[in-house]
Order: C-alpha cells, then structure tokens, then sequence
C-alpha cells in the first residue's frame, strides 16, 4: 500500500510532535523538514530524514502529498497558509479564533485554484472542542455553552508574546476559573465573559535594553489573545524561564448545561495533556490522512474540522471503523 508522503515546514515543539506521530503512524512516512534556521544545527529527536532550508519547499511538490504547516498564528501561517495551499494539500493549526473566517477564505482562494485540499485550525482548540461546542449546541440548542482552557502552556499565546519586540524568551498560562468552572458545571444557562473564566499568566525574559513598561503595555493590550483578559505579566531571567517553565502541559473543557421538553441535561468533554504540542501534532497528522483521501476524491479548498467525515481521521477503513467502534 503507498503510504501518504508527509512535509513539515518548521521545526519546534508541534513539528517534533507530529514527527513522532508520523513515526508510529503505519500509513504514512515522513518525507523532508523545512526550517528557516540553519538546517545543519536542526535535530530531530527521532528518525533521520532531510532537513532543508524553506526555500527548498518550493520544488518538492511532487514528492509530497501533504505538508504540515507547524508555524505560528500570529504572523507565520496568515502569509504560509495562502502561499503553500497553492502548492500542496496542508494542514496547520492556526488558532487566532476571530480572525478563522478571513483567514479560511484567503487559503480556500489559493487551494481551490490550484486543486488542493486545505484543512485549518486542526487543533485540540480550534479543532476538537470546535467540534464539542457544535454536537452540544445542535444537540442542546436551548443551553449555553463555556469552554475553559487550562490550567496549562498556550503554545499560540506564548508565541505570540514571542513575536513582541523587546522579548527574548516568553511563557503563558491559561489559568480557569474555578468559581467560574463550578458555575458552568451547575448545568445554568448563564453569561460569563472571558475575563469571569480565565486569567493568563504571562512569563518573559528581556532582551538587552528592552523596556519594561513598554513590552508589558504590549502584551497586555494584544488584540485576540491578552486584551480584555486578567493578565499577569512577570519578568524573569532567562536561566530562570527555561528552568522552571520549559514543561508544556495543558488541558481544557467545554460544558454545555440546556434543556430538552422538561429536563435539565448537561455535557462535558475535558482534556490533561502532559504535552501540549505532541498532542497538538498527532492531530495534525490524523488530519493529513483526511485532506489526502478529500484531495483525491476532488473535494478541494479550505476545509475546517467541521467538515471532515469522521471516519476519513482514521487508519482503518470505514467498515472496520464501524464494526469496532460504532
């Protein structure tokens, strides 16, 4: 059986994650990495297969059937999504919530002119929980739906601080609620905004000369990820920042309490992660196996995990997928 030939452009903690799951995977064999750094110092923790500058990306296409973009929200994929759904079928995980719908459009444009397959925000949020949030909400329509994310390492949130001029190094903790948690798990249909639901712990170490009050002023005031949040910004050293917080856990629910006739019902799906960005990359890779079959039954453009078949996720077949877990 030919296996589904897999690049990744960008090697960090997601990328090495969905290598490991490339690894195991029976169906599929990862094929090249692409970085912007110096290929000669990238190390991959498992498997030896050809790391090469970015720039190389451009004529490989025929040798891969999917590339994973395993890069950044903030400012990475709204360029790379577009630019590399003209060439390849992909797979990202782009999380920046509000901006999903003009994002999706402008990657849809690009993939359906060139007849690829683009699948966006395969996450565990956006992605799964996206999924939770629609079965409860056409199962309950007469309900409220909270999700909550944590406690734990925000790869998107820590990035982006990353991306803030002045900042060596950065980390951010999700943090629930928990007055909030158990409001939610009351089963009410209640309003909570998000600053009622999550703080965010933010971690950073300076570059040389950088201004405090600046850099904290930026962070906090970030659109679609610290603004309108309880944020907490904590300087440290940098020795300090990779001693005590280079682990990356993470977790999250979504709750929905509703009615249906006469009776109270509520739903809940959770997560605990020890790795956040190895989870994040086994997604990534059971989506790959989805824009590979969509692509060659001529489904193409820019997908959603709302839009994928269930059983397309899977390395078994439909009917064995139905017998065992139907």
């Amino acid at each position: 059986m030919k296996k589904i030939r897999i690049g990744i452009i960008g090697y960090g903690n997601v990328s090495a994650g969905a290598a490991l799951a490339i690894y195991k995977a029976s169906d599929m064999e990862l094929c090249a990495v692409f970085t912007r750094r110096d290929p000669k110092k990238v190390k991959l923790q498992e498997g030896s297969v050809p790391v090469l500058p970015i720039g190389e990306a451009d004529h490989m296409t025929g040798d891969i059937d999917v590339m994973l973009l395993c890069t950044g929200s903030a400012t990475d994929l709204p360029e790379q999504g577009p630019y590399f759904a003209k060439k390849y079928n992909i797979v990202d995980s782009y999380d920046a919530h509000e901006k999903i719908p003009e994002y999706l459009s402008k990657v849809n444009i690009a993939a359906a002119a060139n007849k690829k397959t683009a699948i966006i925000s395969a996450g565990w949020d956006p992605g799964l929980f996206s999924l939770m949030r629609l079965y409860s909400d056409a199962m309950l329509p007469e309900g409220e739906t909270h999700t909550f994310w944590g406690p734990g390492v925000s790869q998107g949130h820590s990035d982006a601080i990353r991306r803030v001029d002045g900042v060596a190094h950065g980390v951010q903790y999700t943090i629930p609620v928990d007055s909030a948690v158990e409001e939610a798990r009351g089963g009410g249909i209640l309003k909570l905004s998000p600053k009622q639901k999550h703080k965010r712990d933010c971690f950073v170490a300076l570059k040389p000369g950088a201004d405090k009050d600046e850099v904290e002023e930026a962070i906090r005031h970030m659109p679609n990820y610290f603004e309108g949040y309880d944020t907490t910004v904590t300087f440290v050293e940098i020795e300090e920042l990779f001693e005590k917080h280079s682990k990356m856990p993470h977790g999250g629910m979504v709750l929905r309490g509703g009615i249906t006739g006469k009776s109270k019902q509520f739903m809940e799906l959770s997560l605990r992660l020890d790795s956040n960005p190895e989870f994040t990359g086994s997604i990534m890779t059971a989506y790959a196996r989805a824009a590979y079959r969509m692509n060659l039954e001529a489904s193409y453009g820019a997908k959603t995990p709302l839009d994928i078949p269930p059983t397309y996720l899977s390395s078994k077949s439909r009917d064995e997928v139905i017998k065992q877990l139907l």
